[in-house]
């Protein structure tokens, strides 16, 4: 009778030959990355055959393990992947409100206004008719008809719901772009300062991000043109252009973002047209980099219900463009997420269709507050800044008045705001990587998440902080 301790030993040893011949032919296929794990789990697995035959299998189990399950690792490829810092900013103020301060919180662009009331009753009228299950990818065919039509009538085009594809709010519409129209090695613009999830994305996915810049003016921040058309290459593949700009609240004049679609359509670029707060405006119209001539067909939309309608946590938006990117970005849902909230779907149905008064209202609300942060920047020495007519942000120049409280490092002139004043901002740093040449420094203000009178009193604090 063969010793059943010495028969678990050779059974072990056979398996481990054999893994290791197939590492060997693994790594000859060009692909021993994956040897690795293939040879640990396949390790585990003949280890684990051999318990019955008692502790002399189960000290061979330890003994195998320990020697070929290397340590694990994640894919090297996240180490390209960057985030949203202002988030971290989210977590300082929460700890320095958690030891009893008072925190006015300018640092984050989320809302502390209502959704609609009748976008809430249509959710609730959705979940009690039972619009709880699966859906199609591209979305419900109400929204996307809703969308093709209100989009399109606000921009003079003509799309239909092939046009849309249905997203779990406006941010999946980068990584999906991205992922439809570029290569690895391939060149991608973004602007910078940005949302920071653009060079994220572009760098995930195997691009290279190629940053443009702005130049301020008296009036808020224009686009630097020739600086972007000389970073074009035979390599550029796409444009991510952001008209009503978030950190900046920049707005393209006709003739800046006619001059960004002619750099478009001479150099065959696809362009990324994140439109998040197209309709948040105190005052004028907003123009689509889309409906200009020759620019739909190489153009997507983001668009996202989170600012218009307050639902930045119910995370609704969608991707419109040529119908060609948008059975891409379809297939994309199917294995990303299978799709959007389906009772949410319905929701964004009746804030597109149903009573206009409640983004009119959201509106009403943010330009008071608008007004206020603005003046009581203007009242700070050493601090200046525009008065945009849309979105909810200030990039707001602190140069002179870091230099007055002898700081040169506009974090450590942050944290130091914080806990002299309770004022919470991001900085430029948090919108990209600065560029070489940078000489000002700045930080942004959100006013969408505080109340005037807040706004007022806590600027007021950190006004007299800066004059002291």
């Amino acid at each position: 009778m063969v010793n059943m301790t010495h028969g678990a030993n050779i059974h072990v040893r056979l398996r481990t030959l054999e893994l290791r011949l197939a590492h060997v032919r693994l790594r000859c296929s060009g692909i021993s990355g994956l040897s690795k794990n293939v040879e640990s789990v396949a390790a585990r697995e003949a280890v684990r055959s051999t318990c019955a035959h008692g502790r002399a299998a189960r000290c061979a189990r330890v003994h195998v393990y320990k020697k070929y399950n290397r340590a694990m690792h994640l894919a090297t490829r996240l180490s390209n992947l960057g985030t949203e810092t202002a988030f971290a900013v989210s977590l300082a103020a929460a700890d320095w409100a958690s030891k009893g301060n008072r925190v006015f919180p300018f640092h984050l662009g989320d809302m502390n206004l209502p959704t609609p009331a009748n976008v809430v009753a249509a959710m609730d009228k959705a979940i009690a008719d039972g619009k709880t299950g699966y859906c199609a990818a591209a979305g419900i065919a109400p929204l996307r008809d809703a969308l093709a039509a209100d989009v399109g009538a606000r921009r003079g085009l003509q799309y239909g719901p092939g046009n849309v594809v249905v997203q779990p709010g406006g941010k999946p519409v980068i990584g999906k772009f991205i992922q439809s129209v570029m290569e690895p090695g391939d060149e991608v613009l973004y602007p910078n300062p940005g949302y920071p999830i653009y060079e994220s994305q572009i760098e995930y996915f195997g691009g290279t991000a190629v940053p443009y810049r702005y130049i301020e003016t008296p009036t808020g921040f224009a686009l630097d043109l020739e600086y972007l058309a000389s970073k074009i290459t035979p390599r550029t593949r796409a444009l991510i252009y952001n008209d009503l700009q978030n950190p900046l609240s920049a707005e393209s004049s006709a003739a800046e973002m006619q001059a960004v679609a002619d750099l478009a359509i001479a150099n065959n670029l696809w362009v990324l047209s994140d439109e998040a707060y197209f309709e948040m405006r105190y005052s004028g119209t907003s123009q689509s980099i889309a409906s200009l001539p020759g620019m739909q067909d190489r153009t997507v939309i983001l668009y996202t219900f989170s600012k218009k309608f307050a639902m930045t946590g119910w995370r609704l938006g969608a991707a419109i463009g040529p119908t060609a990117i948008a059975e891409m970005i379809a297939k994309l849902n199917t294995n990303d997420e299978s799709c959007t909230a389906h009772f949410v779907q319905w929701a964004g149905v009746e804030g597109i269709t149903g009573d206009q008064s409640g983004p009119a209202e959201l509106v009403n609300i943010l330009r008071p507050r608008r007004d206020a942060a603005v003046d009581a920047v203007n009242a700070i020495p050493g601090m200046h800044t525009a008065r945009p007519d849309a979105t909810f942000y200030l990039f707001v120049n602190v140069t002179q008045a870091m230099a007055n409280k002898g700081f040169s490092d506009v974090g450590e002139f942050a944290t130091a705001a914080l806990h002299n004043t309770g004022v919470s901002f991001c900085t430029r740093r948090h919108f990209g990587r600065p560029q070489p040449g940078e000489a000002e420094q700045y930080i942004r203000l959100a006013y969408s998440g505080i109340s005037a009178s807040d706004i007022t009193e806590g600027l007021g604090l950190l006004r007299q902080w800066v004059e002291a």
